[in-house]
């Protein structure tokens, strides 16, 4: 039996049950709830027209978070709360102080995108109290794209905001209200002759997939979004993996950081950088935008297997490993023997990835990870390159190094491995395993990057590694890009 969709909006709580299964939550507002202050820009989670932020139970407390409603499916709304721009203004008519510092600081231009520049800033006016600094102003409007380029007047709204007299948000109250939506069991929605699954437990997670092997399995919807919106695919059945608790749990184990399949990339990116503070902060902040880091999963990451990922190549450096889970067991892959091919995966087709472990630092180990792309914040990678050596007096007695944009699929460089392994980390052995990358990589050419320009950045990023992390290198120690420092 169908069971309806509820959310609460506006005050009450709404029932869908008639919505396909593939509707996206910016079409059941502007078609079906006749909202249109959200807006369609990309209709693929990058210019933040869209932005609404959704409220969520987690363990008792509310959760808020800013995300694109282009790509999030009306379905994964069940239990929550959805708020969008109309919700802003108070009771007595007056604007929230988001909007006055907007109008105060002329920071609408042609007007489209402000409604999801509030909503973006509104998400960051949540979690934090009085003027917030510019790197948390970039960072919350990192996936906001402004068409009139005039982006110092929201700088200035979103540092004006903070100043005027605070507005709080009733968290109890919503709470309460979301309490009566809480499903204890598998909910099942039906429509347009597809099925939606959300199991509530690992278990009923696991019993489901051995029943439906076929079915796409959906996260945070920031890939799978897109296979609707631009590719017009037909999904199929569909199981829901986000409110599986067993799945968003990190914990420390056994010299690993163990992290739920269902960890979002903002909370992951975050306990790891706890651990990897020089090496992952300033990826943490480039990797997509937070909208997408709020919806988006580590696990969904590693499950997609883009050989242009960002998580993956520094993954594999590490030595991380793959924890696959089916209702017969479970087994575990080093995540390197994860990706057979481009887009073949060695997975069994009842299998789930149920968490990722990555290796802790050690005193012995040198880590490294760069990013380039055309755009610091938002962007995909041209190449991405992860480095991870241990040294034993100046000797490698353990190369690691993987990168993205390369090949068919995250890929180490094994030739080059093999060539520094149990060598001196000197300047004539760094200048052959350059060269023999070379063997390791055929790169393409695209948009994003001539094949050339691959091949040189990948070799000139492993020398960067080496100037780094050379013995009489006077920063090797701490060597790290200043500005990427979070607040």
């Amino acid at each position: 039996m169908s069971q309806p969709i509820r959310f609460y909006y506006q005050g009450a709580v709404r029932e869908v049950t008639s919505a396909a299964p593939t509707q996206t939550v910016l079409q059941h507002l502007r078609e079906d709830l006749h909202c249109t202050g959200t807006k369609e820009g990309c209709a693929e989670g990058d210019c933040g027209a869209c932005t609404v932020v959704i409220g969520s139970l987690q363990d008792g407390q509310v959760e808020l978070k800013a995300v694109n409603s282009c790509i999030q499916l009306t379905p994964t709304l069940d239990g929550k709360a959805l708020f969008t721009v109309e919700d802003l203004q108070q009771a007595d008519g007056t604007l929230h102080p988001v909007q006055q510092a907007m109008v105060e600081c002329h920071g609408s231009q042609c007007g489209f995108c402000t409604p999801g520049f509030v909503m973006s800033l509104w998400g960051m006016y949540l979690k934090q109290e009085g003027r917030p600094s510019r790197c948390q102003v970039d960072d919350a409007l990192s996936g906001n794209l402004c068409r009139c380029t005039g982006y110092r007047p929201i700088i200035d709204a979103a540092m004006r905001m903070g100043e005027l007299p605070r507005v709080e948000f009733d968290r109890e109250a919503l709470a309460a209200a979301l309490l009566p939506l809480q499903c204890g069991a598998m909910a099942t929605y039906s429509a347009a002759g597809r099925h939606f699954h959300a199991p509530r437990t690992l278990d009923e997670l696991l019993a489901v997939r051995a029943q439906y092997p076929a079915a796409t399995l959906l996260a945070g919807s920031t890939d799978i979004g897109l296979w609707v919106t631009k590719q017009m695919r037909e999904l199929g059945d569909i199981i829901y993996l986000a409110h599986v608790a067993e799945l968003k749990s990190v914990t420390s184990a056994d010299g690993m950081l163990h992290i739920g399949a269902g960890v979002t990339l903002e909370d992951a990116y975050r306990a790891l950088a706890e651990h990897y503070p020089q090496q992952l902060t300033e990826m943490w902040q480039r990797f997509a935008s937070l909208p997408i880091r709020n919806a988006g999963t580590l696990g969904g990451n590693v499950a997609n297997g883009s050989p242009i990922g960002d998580s993956m190549p520094w993954l594999i450096a590490l030595g991380a490993q793959v924890v696959l889970r089916s209702a017969a067991g479970e087994r575990v892959l080093p995540l390197e023997e994860l990706y057979l091919a481009y887009q073949k995966k060695d997975m069994q087709p009842d299998e789930i990835v149920a968490s990722v472990r990555v290796p802790l630092p050690r005193a012995d180990v040198v880590f490294r990870t760069y990013k380039l792309a055309k755009r610091f914040d938002q962007d995909i990678s041209a190449v991405c390159a992860a480095f991870a050596f241990s040294l034993d007096g100046g000797i490698v007695t353990g190369a690691r190094i993987a990168f993205g944009g390369m090949a068919a699929t995250p890929k180490r460089a094994a030739a080059a491995e093999a060539s520094l392994n149990g060598k001196p980390w000197t300047e004539a052995n760094l200048l052959a395993a350059m060269a023999l990358l070379a063997t390791d990589y055929a790169p393409l050419s695209d948009m994003r990057a001539s094949s050339a320009y691959r091949m040189k950045a990948a070799q000139n990023l492993l020398k960067r590694f080496w100037y780094e992390t050379r013995q009489d290198a006077p920063l090797a120690a701490n060597a790290v890009n200043a500005f990427a420092l979070r607040a």
